[in-house]
């Protein structure tokens, strides 16, 4: 099992592409701003404001390793038993 890297490697190695990322999310906010029609109060934006939000705060409830573990949690559907009936499947 290899070593983790250490903080400056993990940058060097992915800070270019979490930068183009964050400018890919803000561009399509910027979209969303200016198309037509209410976004607002899309699940779907709620979700990602949501998304940015917990990743923008110090939440001291969730271990940092643990930030892409919650986001997932936040952007899956909850567990239903009754799953295949709602699907029709």
């Amino acid at each position: 099992m290899s070593l983790p890297m250490d903080a400056a490697a993990v940058l060097d190695r992915h800070f270019l592409e979490v930068r183009a990322r964050l400018l890919e999310i803000a561009a399509t906010l910027d979209r969303l701003d200016r198309a037509s029609g209410e976004s607002k109060s899309d699940r779907r934006y709620l979700e990602i404001v949501s998304a940015i939000e917990f990743l923008a705060s110090q939440n001291v409830d969730v271990a940092a390793a643990d930030r892409a573990e919650h986001l997932q949690r936040l952007f899956s559907r909850h567990y239903d038993s009754q799953w295949r009936e709602t699907m029709n499947v």
